[in-house]
């Protein structure tokens, strides 16, 4: 089931949130109950034997757990081995059989028959999810909780599907707290107009941006050579779907949370105002990128065995990181991008130290272009899908095959003749310098606590001009308006991208 669908607005959603608050008058447990049994219709209604797989995923690890929080800690290392292993095992089966059966079959000359393999929806996210878990409770930070609550704490209609990726402790304790069954009309508000806005992005933006990505790269990858004006413009273009698609998402899911007062953490923070890769990583997909260094960066060692140490750990964590979102090996590319871009960032910012006025604007400006023209390069390969593509459109990117497609003057490009590909650019126009430029969501709703508690020095929180959204009449009539319009454009409901990762 889609966000962006009329079934989950008009029926799932208001029956969910109705039950929920219903019964929440009577008993807090019955309440988490039934939105258990929500979010487990919510998954099912894609295909529900892949519901089973679910339920025994979370069944095994809820009991892992119990057993790591019980026994002695010297034991706790074979035990949490075992249950690693198992959620890789079936991780691995779903998304990399199929994978890795075809590059032995390439590497060794065979012809095994490469299995299709349906993958279920979410499988990475709730995987992951539960791997901190038990690495956390076999730490020790984690206690016992109710099945219930651990149960909604994996399937949480609003993040199962495509994250964040959650710690216990950015769930748990909250579905410990009375209040969140009782009905509030500032939360629902609250939680209502985020999402929206989150709609917005996504039916309104990024579903508008697909046609123009889609006709570019699906013809590089049948050998169909652009010009280097559609290249970056598809490429571009690309890179603005995947922003406003993600972080629609994140939004989606923050706001359908907090209509019932839980605080899900942000895993998308205007990405592209980035001055460098690792600030990007600070802002893009957020607990993913907190996932690998916890639980894969810091356990290989992170920086405390050298820089050449340290660099090949940031190469192993995005390597891994790449292969997270697809069992392919333009995924590895672009992960092995992104180490060597961390890598670079890392070996600079040692080599110049001091020397670099970060606080310049001048040079924050230039840091800003070179990061996100590294990151628009990386997005190639991760959308292209394969190797010939990504060579192809690489090369139009820098003019092998011409600038202007068919000798087309500057005249043309802007007359009621105009080619099609030029409207991407039109698009590109308008977002990029709203990107760049206006606040984001949590930035918009700041004043009712959705900003991180922790700021980062190179990743400053201010709203600009004081533009924030508030409980008033106005913010009321512009919020319909926004959910209204993403309404309307709900008839072409599409998958979310992240949904195939």
């Amino acid at each position: 089931m889609l966000f962006n669908s009329y079934g989950f607005l008009f029926l799932f959603l208001p029956v969910t949130l109705a039950g929920f608050f219903a019964c929440g008058r009577r008993s807090h447990a019955l309440a988490m109950g039934w939105l258990v049994a929500a979010s487990l219709f919510f998954y099912g209604w894609w295909y529900p034997p892949y519901l089973v797989l679910l339920l025994i995923s979370v069944m095994f690890n809820f009991g892992a757990g119990l057993v790591l929080s019980r026994i002695a800690a010297s034991h706790r290392h074979r035990v949490l081995l075992v249950a690693v292993a198992g959620n890789l095992a079936l991780l691995g089966y779903f998304k990399y059989a199929g994978f890795l059966v075809g590059a032995a079959d390439g590497l060794l000359g065979g012809t095994w028959p490469i299995p299709a393999i349906a993958l279920p929806l979410g499988i990475s996210f709730f995987t992951l999810t539960q791997i901190a878990f038990l690495v956390d409770t076999a730490r020790g930070e984690a206690r016992d909780y109710k099945f219930v609550h651990y149960l909604l704490f994996v399937c949480y209609f609003p993040h199962l599907i495509a994250g964040p990726i959650l710690h216990h402790k950015d769930l748990m304790p909250q579905l410990d707290c009375a209040d969140i069954v009782r009905f509030s009309a500032r939360r629902v508000a609250l939680g209502l107009s985020y999402f929206s806005i989150g709609l917005f992005k996504k039916t309104v933006i990024a579903d508008s941006l697909a046609p123009y990505v889609g006709r570019i790269f699906d013809g590089a990858a049948q050998g169909v050579a652009p010009s280097g004006a559609e290249a970056w413009g598809a490429v571009l273009a690309y890179a603005l779907q995947l922003y406003f698609d993600f972080s629609g998402y994140s939004d989606m899911a923050i706001g359908l949370a907090r209509v019932i007062g839980v605080q899900l953490p942000l895993n998308f923070h205007s990405p592209y105002k980035a001055t460098s890769i690792i600030e990007f990583w600070r802002r893009w997909h957020m607990t993913l990128a907190r996932f690998l260094r916890d639980y894969v960066y810091i356990p290989l060692g992170g920086n405390r065995h050298g820089p050449s140490r340290r660099y090949l750990n940031l190469m192993l964590t995005m390597l891994i990181g790449g292969l997270w979102h697809g069992a392919g090996w333009n995924f590895v590319l672009w992960g092995g991008l992104h180490g060597l871009y961390l890598a670079a960032n890392h070996a600079w910012r040692t080599l110049a130290g001091v020397r670099v006025g970060a606080s310049s604007i001048v040079y924050s400006a230039l840091a800003g272009f070179l990061t996100f023209i590294c990151v628009v390069v990386a997005w190639v390969p991760f959308r292209a899908g394969n190797f010939a593509a990504t060579e192809t459109l690489l090369a139009s990117m820098v003019g092998w095959h011409g600038w202007l497609p068919g000798h087309i003057g500057v005249v043309a490009l802007f007359g009621e003749s105009a080619p099609r590909w030029t409207g991407a650019w039109r698009w590109i126009a308008v977002l990029l310098p709203a990107v760049w430029l206006l606040p984001n969501t949590q930035e918009f709703f700041s004043r009712y606590g959705t900003l991180p508690l922790r700021r980062h020095a190179d990743a400053p929180l201010v709203p600009i001009l004081g533009f924030r959204w508030r409980l008033s009449s106005f913010w009321a009539y512009a919020s319909a308006v926004i959910a209204v319009v993403a309404v309307l454009y709900c008839s072409r409901a599409s998958e979310f991208i992240y949904f195939q990762f």
